[in-house]
């Protein structure tokens, strides 16, 4: 299972100049679920929002980290709390957003956070099939969890049929009626890794590692939903130390 360490850090896919010309626009519209396609894909994500929130539904306030923040719209699904951090390096996704006033602190990186910093739960949806150094993120989520703390996980189903199928008949026709451009391009440049991918760093370093599936099974559906509990801290630092050498 470690073996899939070396196959990190990725390297992302160059875009054509005709797709770097409607890349920022087509992102923030399609996290905002502007279009027809984009709102459609908005509320099939929001299975991964409403997994991920569980639990602190009707629950005490807990100190929480999200990876990949984007345009904070997982905040509507979330309790209210004053410890709400989150990273997300571009900032003109947020900037507008009414529920910037939830937010305590902002970073662009995992590494900016203060060393004596440590969360309840940190999660992510829909970013880690982006990060082209997805283990070490994982392990550094794992030493900024406070005991007893978890890491909660929503990711697309990349590398699965059903997964291409709807994204191509949806996000995908709409963006080659705009653009005249092939979406798949796009999707090979943003998504690096694979939901098997994920899952087995996950698995690296966590020894309790729950999922479910928005489908049939994790080879037949659209979207997942990790929960990671026990981290091994030992081995996040080892890992980590290795890294930066």
């Amino acid at each position: 299972m470690d073996n899939i360490l070396d196959s990190f850090p990725k390297v992302r896919r160059p875009l054509p100049p005709e797709f770097e010309a409607v890349y920022a626009r087509h992102y923030k519209e399609n996290r905002e679920g502007k279009s027809q396609a984009a709102g459609l894909a908005q509320k099939l994500e929001s299975w991964m929002h409403r997994k991920v929130a569980a639990d602190v539904d009707n629950g005490p306030p807990k100190s929480t980290l999200e990876i990949g923040a984007g345009t904070l719209n997982h905040l509507p699904y979330e309790n209210s709390s004053q410890h709400y951090d989150i990273v997300e390096p571009f900032r003109y996704l947020f900037e507008s957003s009414p529920f910037g006033p939830q937010i305590r602190n902002v970073y662009d990186d995992l590494a900016d956070i203060p060393a004596e910093s440590s969360y309840d739960r940190i999660i992510s949806i829909a970013a880690f099939e982006h990060i082209c150094s997805l283990p070490d993120v994982v392990a550094k989520s794992g030493l900024l969890l406070n005991e007893g703390g978890c890491l909660r996980v929503g990711i697309p189903s990349e590398g699965t049929i059903l997964w291409k199928l709807g994204y191509t008949l949806t996000t995908g026709l709409e963006f080659r009626r705009r653009y005249n451009l092939d979406y798949s391009v796009l999707m090979k440049h943003e998504h690096v890794n694979t939901a098997r991918e994920i899952e087995l760093v996950l698995r690296a370093f966590f020894s309790k590692v729950d999922v479910s599936v928005f489908g049939i099974a994790k080879f037949l559906s659209f979207y997942q939903f990790y929960i990671c509990r026990e981290a091994s801290l030992d081995k996040c630092r080892e890992y980590l130390s290795e890294v930066s050498l």
